[in-house]
Parts: C-alpha cells; structure tokens; sequence
C-alpha cells in the first residue's frame, strides 16, 4: 500500500512512535499522532521531538468517529495487537502497520533481517560488522535500538541494511521482504504477549513470508521446532550447528568452524581467536557468517571482522575485577533460555542476580543449568517468590531475595571471595523496576564500579 493521500495514525509516543512520525513528516504524509496516556505532557513530547512541534496528538480514549477518520495505525512495537482500542481499529477498516513496515515502505536497497528468541543482538552487531567491513553504506537498525524508520529517508539502492527484528514487530509485517533472513532459535518467550507458543512460533516464521526460493533463510540445525520448519520454509534453507557436522552448511566440530559446501569443507575459524564466550556465541559467529557468505562477502573480509569483533553491551559483558570477583554484566538475559546461556560461560563460580517482570516464563531449566556453577541465588522484584520456590524444588536452596537492585549487588560482593563471579542475567525483562533491560544494565555497572576495594 502506498501512504500517499492517506491519513495515519500512529500508535504510542515512545522512541518508535517519534521516530516513525518524523520519517512520515519528512514523507509529507498527514499524520496524528496518539498515545493512551492522558495524562502526557505534549509540551515535553515537542521539546523532545522539536521536529514534531504542531504535529496534531490525540490522548486518551479515541471515538470510532476519530478513528473512522484513519486508513493506517502504525503502531509501535511495545503496543499489542490484540489492545480493544486496535480492535475498534480493525472494526472502523484501519490497516494495521508496524514500526518496520512503515521503515520498509520507504527503504531503499537491499535487507538482512534476523530474528530469534535469543542471540539476535549480538548477531545483528556482528553481521553489521561485516557488512562495514565490506560495503560502504550500512545501517543497523531495529530492536537493536536504532528505529528502522529513523534512517529509512536517506537510504538509496546502494544501501545494505541489517535489522534485529523482534516477534512483536512481526505481527504488522505486509509486504517486508529481506533478501536474507535468519531465525537463530525458538523457546518460550512473551507468552503474556503471544498467548501460545504455536502462535509465538508462527509469528517468528513470518519472517519469511515475503521471501523466494532463490533467497536465503539462515536455521539453527538444532532447534527442533526450526528443523521441521526448513522442510516446508519457502526460502532456500542455510543451516547451521553447534552439536554436529553437516554435510552442507556451518558446524562447529571440536574448537573449529567449518562450512561444508558444494562437496567441500573449509576451515572459517579457530574459536580461540574469537572475544566472544559460550557455544551460543559460536552459535550467533556461524549465523552471521552463514549470511554474510550467501551476501556475496569474501570470507577473508568475514574472518577479520570476527577475529576482532567484542561482545555487545548488556550480554555477557565484562565489567571489572575488584578483590579478585569478576562482574559479568548479562542483562539482555531477559529470559530463562538466554540466562542459561549467561551461566554456561562462566568459569568461575558465580553468584547469580536473577528476577524481575513476570513473562509467565517457567524457570526449571534455568535451575537445572546451574549445575554446580551456581553458589547463591539473588532474587529481585516480582518473580522472586516465584523463582525461589522453583529452585528449592529443585533442590538449590542457597537463594536470598533483596528488596532493592543495589542490595542485591551488595550482597553478592559481601558474600563472594577472591576467584569468584558475580553476573547480572535476570532471566526476567526489567520493566517494573527499570524501563528496559539497558538502563538495568547500566545501573549495574554504575554501582559494581562504585564498590570500594
């Protein structure tokens, strides 16, 4: 659909909402701009957004007079689908879109997209790496924190864009069509959002939707949900695997990538000479290059990305040493499937600072993953109750729960000796005590760097 002589609506005030009215302003489309909040500050939403300064703002409850009056809502990610007032949309003949929708709409040039439960920011850096290392226009955009329709207007043919999709901007995708796409893994997330995992896997699927049997989908050979859906993806299915080897695709065999192809098999890397920890790390490493090499890129350009190539921020990143405890800062382990990740890399024995917002994620298999690593447990927010009860069925009873973020810290550092760990990897989103799982990041390193010796 073409948003000429349309009117749209965009749903939510926060960085996406901002950002997808000033690509729709700049597209001189009319647009209104809403969020349920009556009670927001519009002076302040200029102030933040000057470009948007006359632009009209509903707050509230809307009409369906006020939305008859609508051919698109462009809602941001964190907006369900499912709200009444989309609903009412749905009933009034208001199309829905989504952030990237609306970005792809105006996009230029050729796309990336990956997707998955776990690993796509640290994949979405690290194939934005090499695409810089290779191409002269690249933008990275998406969940990763940039908004697609923030650089949508200034994209040309000549641009390769890598976005970091999440499932909830998958609900509102149209006609989005990357080139290569790549799903890394599926395992229980946002069922408060998705409602069912046969939902939450569809929406991830859709990724490809748009995409040819000439295209590209990069799968996890080992996820079982992924190798049923390779049988019947219309794409052309590129394989990776951390367990065995493939007589086509990626595979980690012993501490050495390989990629098999067209009857042969040629060394990518040695995973020594990576800065990344953790056979999910290996993992994300084969996705990129996976569709870095079906991207057209030399693998001597993608090797020297790799070899140099550091961990993103709020994954498994190192913070400090102070009385010889090392802090490990995971607080994009937003789940129990990332945060068993989290543990699997340590080294050390850890104290474990988990909880936060109920997803309505099960935690037995985080408790399992401890597997001697774990010596304490330290709970926050409002899973705590939940998570401990869990770990003492299972038989790990060295758990504490702490009334406040800094505590917690605190407590850990008391408690742990020279040749300790102390990681942040909550296995819970971090809304209800921080805005999101950056700024609970980025407290942590504030208070563990503030700890006197």
């Amino acid at each position: 659909m073409k948003l000429e002589g349309k009117k749209v609506l965009v749903v939510g005030a926060g960085k996406s909402g901002i950002a997808a009215s000033e690509l729709l302003l700049d597209k001189k489309i009319e647009t209104v701009l809403y969020d349920g909040n009556k009670d927001l500050d519009v002076e302040k939403l200029y102030e933040k957004a000057p470009k948007l300064k006359g632009m009209p703002v509903l707050l509230g409850e809307l009409t369906d007079e006020q939305l008859r009056a609508f051919d698109v809502a462009v809602l941001s990610p964190g907006v369900p689908t499912d709200l009444p007032v989309v609903e009412r949309m749905r009933a009034q003949n208001v199309c829905i879109w989504g952030e990237i929708e609306l970005a792809y709409s105006f996009a230029k040039g050729r796309l990336i997209a990956i997707t998955g439960t776990n690993g796509k920011t640290t994949t979405t850096a690290l194939t934005g790496e090499i695409m810089k290392n290779y191409f002269k226009d690249v933008r990275v955009v998406g969940n990763i924190g940039i908004p697609y329709t923030s650089e949508a207007a200034t994209m040309t043919d000549e641009t390769v864009t890598v976005a970091e999709i999440s499932s909830f901007q998958l609900e509102t995708i149209h006609e989005f069509h990357p080139q290569i796409s790549a799903i890394l893994n599926i395992t229980p997330d946002h069922l408060n959002r998705h409602h069912t995992m046969d939902c939450y896997i569809k929406t991830k699927e859709a990724i490809t939707t748009n995409q040819t049997k000439d295209e590209v989908c990069v799968l996890n050979y080992e996820d079982e949900v992924l190798r049923a859906f390779g049988e019947s993806a219309p794409v052309h299915v590129v394989w990776f695997s951390s367990v065995r080897k493939l007589a086509e695709g990626f595979y980690l065999d012993g501490e050495e990538i390989f990629y098999a192809h067209d009857g042969n098999t040629e060394k990518v890397i040695n995973v020594n000479d990576l800065n990344l920890l953790g056979r999910h790390n290996y993992e994300n490493v084969m996705a990129a290059t996976a569709m870095s090499v079906n991207f057209g890129v030399p693998m001597e350009k993608i090797v020297e990305v790799l070899k140099r190539f550091q961990a993103v921020e709020h994954r498994i990143e190192y913070v400090t040493e102070k009385r010889g405890v090392r802090f490990y800062n995971d607080s994009k382990g937003t789940n129990p499937d990332a945060a068993i990740q989290g543990i699997r890399a340590m080294n050390r024995p850890t104290l474990l600072i988990g909880g936060g917002y109920d997803k309505q994620s099960t935690y037995d298999e985080w408790i399992d993953a401890f597997d001697g690593k774990v010596k304490k447990l330290v709970l926050i927010g409002q899973t705590a109750e939940k998570i401990e009860v869990c770990a003492h069925k299972h038989g790990f009873m060295d758990t504490v729960r702490c009334e406040t973020f800094e505590e917690a810290i605190r407590y850990c550092y008391d408690h742990a000796v020279s040749g300790d760990a102390v990681l942040l990897s909550p296995a819970c989103a971090s809304w209800g005590m921080f805005p999101n799982y950056e700024e609970r990041g980025r407290i942590f390193k504030e208070i563990v760097r503030g700890l006197e010796e």
